[in-house]
C-alpha cells in the first residue's frame, strides 16, 4: 500500500526503530527489507541512523526503492543548529540525503520560521526529498502551515486505536500531508484489547493486525510499529491484507480515545 500527495509518496507501513541499537538493530533492519519492507523510520536520538544506514548499504537495495525517514531533536531550537544537526544525521545514515526529514518534538525555545526555513533550505539543497514535523498539538501544526515557509509534507504522531486524533486528521487531510502513527500497538495494549481481539478472531488475524488495519483505514495514514525479529515483522505486514467491516470499524470507534502511551515531560500541550 502506497500513499501519495504531491510532496511525496510513502510506503504506508514502516518499520520503526526506537529503541534498538548497534547489532539488534541492523540485524531487524536487514530482516525488514528483506522481507519487504521499503520504509524505515530512525531519529537522531535514537542513536541507531549508522545501524541503520549500515543495513541499508548492506541490503544492496537501489536507493530510491527505500523510503528513509530521520528526525532532529529539539535541542536544536533555530535555524543554524538544525541544518547543521540535519546534516550529521546524512553523516552518520551514510546517506546522500532523506525521503522525509521532521523535526521530532516541539520545545518552548523554538524558533519555528527558523526551523521552517532549514527545512526549506534542506529540502531545496536535495538532502531531504519531503519534511515535515512531529509531535506539533493541532494550534501549533496550524501556525507552520500558515507560516507557509517550508511545504510540510507529513506529520508524525503517536496515534493508534484508542488515541483518536481527529483533530490532527481534520487539518492534515485538508493540508494533503500525511499523518504517520508512531507506537501504533500502544506498546502491546492496543493489541491486546478485548474488543480488537474479539474482531482478531472473526478474521483469524491477530490483534497486532487489526490494531494495524484500524489506523490505515483512515485514509492517507502510515503506520511505522517496531519489531525487531522476523515473525513479528512478518505478522504486521499482514495488516496491509485485512480488510475491516463497517461493523468492525464501528466497534473500533467506540473505544476510549485518549489512551497515550508516550507523554514525556517535555511534551507540549496536546489540547493547544
Amino acid at each position: 500500500m502506497i500513499l501519495e500527495t504531491p510532496l511525496l509518496r510513502m510506503p504506508a507501513l514502516g518499520l520503526g526503530t526506537w529503541p534498538m541499537k548497534g547489532a539488534e538493530c541492523e540485524r531487524a533492519v536487514e530482516s525488514a527489507l528483506s522481507l519487504g519492507y521499503r520504509h524505515l523510520d530512525t531519529a537522531e536520538m535514537y542513536g541507531n541512523e549508522e545501524a541503520v544506514g549500515a543495513a541499508l548499504a548492506q541490503s544492496a537495495l537501489p536507493r530510491e526503492e527505500v523510503f528513509l525517514t530521520t528526525k532532529v531533536w529539539f535541542d536544536k531550537p533555530d535555524e543554524a543548529s538544525f541544518h547543521a544537526a540535519a546534516l550529521r544525521c546524512l553523516e552518520r545514515l551514510d546517506q546522500p540525503y532523506v525521503d522525509l526529514l521532521l523535526v521530532h518534538w516541539p520545545s518552548p525555545q523554538m524558533d519555528l520560521p527558523g526551523i521552517l526555513r532549514a527545512l526549506a533550505r534542506l529540502r531545496e539543497g536535495g538532502q531531504a526529498k519531503a519534511v515535515g514535523v512531529s509531535n506539533f498539538p493541532a494550534g501549533l501544526l496550524r501556525r507552520a502551515l500558515e507560516l507557509d515557509i517550508a511545504p510540510l509534507a507529513c506529520l508524525q504522531v503517536e496515534h493508534h486505536a484508542m488515541l483518536d486524533q481527529s483533530r490532527l486528521l481534520a487539518i492534515t487531510g485538508p493540508a494533503g500531508m500525511v499523518l504517520t502513527s508512531y507506537t501504533p500497538l500502544g506498546k502491546g495494549g492496543v493489541a491486546e484489547h478485548p474488543v480488537i481481539q474479539a474482531i482478531a478472531r472473526r478474521h483469524g488475524a491477530t490483534g497486532a493486525q487489526v490494531a494495524l488495519a484500524a489506523i490505515l483505514a483512515r485514509g492517507r495514514v502510515a503506520a511505522i510499529p517496531k519489531a525487531a525479529g522476523p515473525e513479528r515483522q512478518k505478522e504486521n505486514l499482514g495488516a496491509l491484507a485485512l480488510r475491516l467491516s463497517a461493523q468492525d470499524l464501528e466497534e473500533l470507534a467506540a473505544l476510549p480515545g485518549d489512551r497515550r502511551f508516550v507523554n514525556p515531560d517535555f511534551a507540549p500541550d496536546w489540547a493547544a
